[in-house]
């Protein structure tokens, strides 16, 4: 773990085969707080996801991530509106502990095909800390205002 006057730093390692030429994770403006990943084929070629299927798309990295950190893995939101390419997991996890080739499981909700290119932009991935907690079991939990009312109790507006 590395960090750069107070910067948390994620060291990066190329998949065996993985294209040197594909950019690593980067944020594309001063104020994103998403980092672009790409598609990074063996065979440098491209996945066709048909509408309504869904493929896991190799970014030929793998990742330290620092303890006390995950990655979150979102979709980009250019691709959602205007193919309907999202994630199935949004947002998906990677913990500090996992080392292997970072994957993105990406999903076609859209009407026609999408072409997914080798080199391109197809996630954003989030740095966030992690609080692991206690977990205890009682006899009774303390009222709230809202008590037990969920899934639309609060109304539509």
């Amino acid at each position: 773990m590395k960090q750069e006057a107070d910067k948390v730093v994620i060291r990066i390692t190329r998949v065996d085969g993985a294209d040197a030429d594909v950019a690593l994770p980067r944020y594309e403006t001063a104020g994103a707080a998403g980092a672009d990943i790409r598609a990074n084929f063996l065979d440098r070629g491209v996945i066709v996801l048909q509408s309504g299927a869904r493929a896991l798309v190799a970014t030929g990295l793998r990742f330290e991530i620092p303890l006390g950190f995950e990655v979150q893995v979102r979709p980009r939101s250019g691709l959602a509106l205007k193919h309907g390419v999202t994630l199935v997991n949004a947002p998906g996890t990677i913990d500090s502990d996992y080392r292997g080739p970072v994957g993105v499981i990406l999903l076609n909700t859209g009407d026609a095909p999408f072409v997914v290119k080798h080199g391109e932009r197809i996630a954003q991935m989030v740095v966030a800390p992690v609080v692991q907690v206690g977990f205890e079991l009682v006899d009774r939990l303390d009222e709230s205002a809202r008590g037990t009312g969920g899934f639309g109790s609060t109304g539509r507006d």
